[in-house]
């Protein structure tokens, strides 16, 4: 059994998401362009996707098993409950294979570069390093990502979040009380911020509406939501495996977003720090599923 341990520089994902959310999307129906939109789901994809190249950085053994083809990703993969049926769709899947590959298959670097993933060169260099994973049909389900964001508007997402999320890893585990369901939440903690939702015509230049928030108080308050998910240790019981958080602050109007790194942001040693979930995971996946 190989278990790696993860320093700080070993994780990547919450700096290629800010980089990513730094370049604004294409125009939405009203050709207005934004950082982040509600309703696209970009930002859980690369998210998502910053889960997996941390996870497979880190784990020598996920590593081991690409290389030798016994695990494929899923994207937008559909589980099903199978004690009441209950069907949810997961951001990211790592699967064990079933069937061929498909012909002109995706993969981990293709994904990268059909979303536009700005990487640095030594996060491009880490990656040709790494097995090249395909997207492929997904049999049984090894990790689960779900990803969920709270830009604005925080106090009233609570309850929306906090049901998406929970309905996640209960029906992840209803499918298989083996897998690792992570989820992960991204909350910005700016004073201010652009909604699409709340801008939704034509600006035509126009400046937008702006939502002035209570920081760091809104993002407490989610914070304080996402606590009372349930965890679970082992394979028994209720529960996320693990929960990952990052504090992004950018206002969705072109400007910079950085990663927080300063309460309320979770801190070293902390449960929802992202560092310590990615060697928790890593660590709980080569302990799991060393004998696939």
């Amino acid at each position: 059994m190989e278990v790696v341990a993860a320093t700080v520089s070993d994780v990547h994902g919450p700096q290629i998401l800010a980089r990513f959310l730094e370049v604004p999307a294409d125009p939405d129906r009203y050709g207005n362009v934004w950082q982040y939109n509600s309703r696209s789901d970009r930002h859980s994809q690369v998210g998502c996707w910053g889960v997996a190249f941390d996870l497979l950085s880190t784990s020598a053994l996920l590593a081991r098993h690409a290389r030798e083809g016994k695990v494929v990703l899923g994207v937008n993969h559909s589980m099903r409950d199978w004690g009441t049926n209950r069907e949810k769709k997961l951001d990211l899947v790592v699967a064990r294979p079933v069937g061929p590959l498909p012909t002109g298959h995706r993969s981990l670097r293709s994904l990268a570069a059909s979303n536009h993933i700005p990487l640095t060169d030594a996060e491009l260099a880490l990656l040709a390093g790494l097995p090249d994973v395909p997207v492929a049909p997904v049999g049984a389900v090894l990790i689960a990502l779900e990803a969920k964001a709270a830009m604005t508007a925080h106090v009233k997402a609570r309850p929306r979040i906090y049901d998406e999320l929970n309905s996640s890893h209960l029906c992840v585990h209803g499918a298989s009380a083996q897998a690792l369901a992570i989820g992960y939440v991204q909350i910005n903690v700016a004073d201010q911020f652009a909604s699409s939702v709340t801008n939704n015509r034509p600006l035509d230049g126009a400046p937008p509406i702006v939502t002035q928030h209570r920081q760091p108080a809104d993002a407490i308050r989610m914070l304080e939501k996402i606590a009372e998910l349930p965890r679970r240790q082992g394979t028994t019981g209720t529960g996320f495996d693990g929960i990952g958080v990052t504090v992004l602050d950018f206002s969705n109007m072109g400007g910079p977003v950085n990663v927080v790194s300063r309460p309320p942001a979770p801190q070293p040693g902390e449960p929802f720090h992202y560092d310590s979930m990615i060697v928790r995971m890593a660590n709980e996946y080569d302990s799991r599923f060393h004998s696939i």
